[in-house]
């Protein structure tokens, strides 16, 4: 597969694929006489670890320390990182309770304990970490969970500004300037907590419109905020590829 081929399958930008080459951190296959970039099967695989990594939080670096380790297994590698998705996936759907309970809250409509208003912010016990430790190293390790407790000082008012700021715009057409730059915000502020890819971020847009549990919460600040956003969303992962 051709480079630009990779990056619309995966959804990341060709300029990301160029510069995990320039670091060595994923070579092509082949480079063809007139510069164009071959990925095999095998290179898209280890591009998929590369990925699993990175969601983890680990830097690029890192990871290639990791890959290029003559002890590295791919079998191994996978099974931890499944375990410690999921260890994150519990976290993150914690939060996601504590930020529906919060909107309540702001609107008057539930009362939250001082202990409700941090659930789900503890990141200090993930059973798997001394085992990523043991095959990874601390260095690894620790870097990736400071990136991950920069969590912790999530600005809940920032987050009520943006969407109050999106439901004051959803009334114009999702590709203006206005809901872009509104959007663009919202992407960047998203990646504060985590690794969205542009097409993560256009998947997240679209769970706003299928489940209705988003669209009711995100329509509290604004009745159509949800397509609106989902709309605009999917504009700006297409325009920024």
């Amino acid at each position: 597969m051709k480079v630009k081929e990779v990056a619309d399958l995966v959804g990341i930008s060709v300029r990301t694929l160029h510069h995990y080459d320039e670091i060595g951190l994923l070579i092509p296959e082949e480079t063809t006489e007139a510069g164009y970039r071959v990925y095999s099967d095998e290179n898209l695989e280890t591009l998929q670890q590369i990925l699993f990594f990175k969601e983890l939080g680990f830097p690029l670096m890192k990871i290639k320390e990791i890959i290029e380790s003559p002890s590295f297994d791919r079998q191994e590698a996978l099974i931890m990182q499944h375990n410690m998705l999921l260890e994150k996936k519990k976290r993150l759907e914690k939060m996601i309770d504590t930020i529906e309970k919060t909107i309540q809250h702001s609107k008057g409509e539930i009362q939250m304990s001082k202990q409700e208003k941090f659930e789900g912010f503890d990141f200090s016990h993930n059973p798997y970490e001394q085992e990523a430790r043991e095959k990874w190293g601390d260095e690894a390790v620790d870097e990736a969970n400071k990136k991950a407790k920069n969590m912790t000082a999530f600005d809940q008012e920032k987050f009520n500004e943006i969407y109050r700021n999106l439901a004051a715009i959803r009334h114009l057409s999702p590709e203006s300037t206005e809901a872009q730059e509104g959007i663009n915000e919202w992407y960047q502020f998203l990646n504060k907590m985590g690794n969205y890819t542009l097409e993560g971020f256009k998947g997240l847009g679209q769970m706003y419109v299928d489940d209705v549990r988003f669209t009711k919460n995100i329509d509290k600040f604004g009745e159509g905020l949800a397509k609106f956003m989902c709309d605009a969303m999917a504009v700006y992962a297409d325009k920024n590829k």
